[in-house]
């Protein structure tokens, strides 16, 4: 095991791609954080979960490690999958992106104003962040509209959905009757 620079051995090796992908974003966080110094920025929490199979040799992602699945409607079930995972993406993404935009403005507001003007950066920072509170407003519209997509193909292809799904059923288990002996 190698040893670092204050005699101590290390972990395990910081670049590998599957155990040290991120062992340094924490680091980075917080070395930007408070490198801003007196301005206010909201604390900030970074967790990564890499649930995904490794993306192979070369390094790459494929296309089935992307955020969406693949876009195959050949059943119900799928377009249901597409949808939701479209609205659970697309939901935590407006609450990145909302909270990206208060650190955005606290971070611009603490720069000073060139021209010596009274809250003239917390103006300039508001003009800044409002084009991404935009960004965050219509992620959470994206997120409305995959879940509004799914419940009008349920309302325009119900008749077809009806038909398959009374066959889809399980037969029922033969009930004993006891009174016949």
């Amino acid at each position: 095991m190698a040893q670092n620079t204050n005699g101590q051995r290390a972990r395990g090796p910081v670049n590998d791609p599957k155990t040290g992908k991120f062992a340094n974003a924490g680091a980075a966080a917080g070395g930007f954080v408070g490198a801003l110094g007196g301005s206010m920025v909201p604390p900030i929490n970074v967790t990564v979960n890499n649930n995904k199979p490794s993306a192979g040799s070369n390094g790459h992602r494929s296309r089935s490690e992307g955020l969406l699945p693949p876009p195959d409607f050949s059943a119900p079930a799928l377009v249901r999958n597409y949808c939701n995972t479209l609205r659970a993406a697309a939901v935590t993404l407006s609450i990145e992106v909302a909270m990206g935009t208060e650190i955005l403005k606290g971070v611009l507001a603490a720069v000073p104003d060139p021209e010596g003007r009274a809250f003239g950066s917390r103006i300039r920072a508001a003009k800044v962040a409002r084009k991404m509170n935009r960004a965050a407003d219509d992620l959470r519209s994206a997120a409305k509209n995959a879940a509004a997509c799914y419940a009008t193909f349920q309302q325009e292809f119900e008749e077809e959905i009806n038909r398959v799904r009374h066959r889809a059923r399980k037969p029922q288990q033969p009930v004993m009757n006891w009174a016949q002996q």
